[in-house]
């Protein structure tokens, strides 16, 4: 079978095996990641293929910014011994400038070069975990102090401070939407299910149930919505208040 760049390119970064080897492993094992390092284990084609399975929790979240594109990248490893290490924050740090300034392409082309050579280096599983790239009117990035939380928001107007503000209230906050609406029907349906068993154990009554739940509905969908969270530097002002004429165009969060 036909085996594209991109997949040779994520084989190798998992394991720092050549190019060469990457291809051939992954054609035998017809394109399947996983049995393609198995492969690359029993011939011995380098220890590094074993460092492919072992667990990555740690890792750091890196940025690059403009005023009107955020760039946010998160690079994974075993240890935050490796997370510390100057090499290693270089390398996230000169892929979040590229994906900012050429784009996701060429930085997916310098992951696939930088972070094998980070494995051979550093001796542990690495691997890019997720680049992300937002471009609106006006962008602010936020990165958690301990590096293993980023968010990238990006507004139709406003003011760079105001994004940055959004991004550090996500940070904390973990908005899995940006407004109510968006919030998916099969997570309000996974809700409710708990609902009703409370609400059968607290012995309400059967004709206010449909009432409760709407009223449940409306605050968990508000919960988890950027808009309708009570903003964490001032208490009692949701953020959909601080946007005035503005909206959320871009949201990314990224986490270790």
């Amino acid at each position: 079978m036909s085996i594209d760049a991109k997949a040779v390119g994520s084989l190798r970064s998992r394991t720092g095996v050549s190019i060469l080897e990457c291809k051939k492993a992954l054609e035998e094992a017809k394109g399947d990641e996983e049995k393609a390092i198995e492969i690359l284990r029993k011939k011995g084609a380098s220890a590094v293929a074993k460092k492919a399975e072992r667990d990555q929790s740690e890792g750091l979240i890196f940025s690059a910014v403009t005023d009107s594109k955020a760039a946010i990248v998160r690079i994974d490893c075993e240890t935050d011994f490796v997370a510390r290490d100057d090499n290693f924050k270089n390398t996230g740090q000169e892929l979040a400038d590229v994906l900012l300034s050429d784009g996701l392409e060429k930085a997916q082309a310098v992951a696939e070069e930088k972070i094998p050579a980070l494995v051979q280096k550093l001796g542990e599983n690495i691997s890019l975990g997720e680049m992300k790239l937002t471009e609106a009117a006006v962008s602010g990035v936020y990165i958690h102090s301990n590096g293993k939380i980023g968010v990238a928001i990006g507004l139709s107007g406003g003011s760079v401070d105001l994004a940055k503000d959004i991004a550090m209230h996500a940070a904390a906050m973990n908005p899995l939407y940006v407004t109510p609406e968006e919030v998916t029907d099969e997570e309000v349906e996974k809700e409710r299910d708990i609902w009703k068993e409370q609400l059968k154990n607290e012995g309400k009554p059967a004709e206010i149930m449909d009432k409760i739940m709407m009223g449940k509905e409306k605050k968990f969908r508000e919960a988890n919505a950027l808009t309708t969270q009570e903003f964490v530097k001032e208490p009692g002002k949701l953020v959909g208040e601080l946007l005035g004429d503005s909206t959320i165009v871009g949201y990314v969060r990224l986490a270790v």
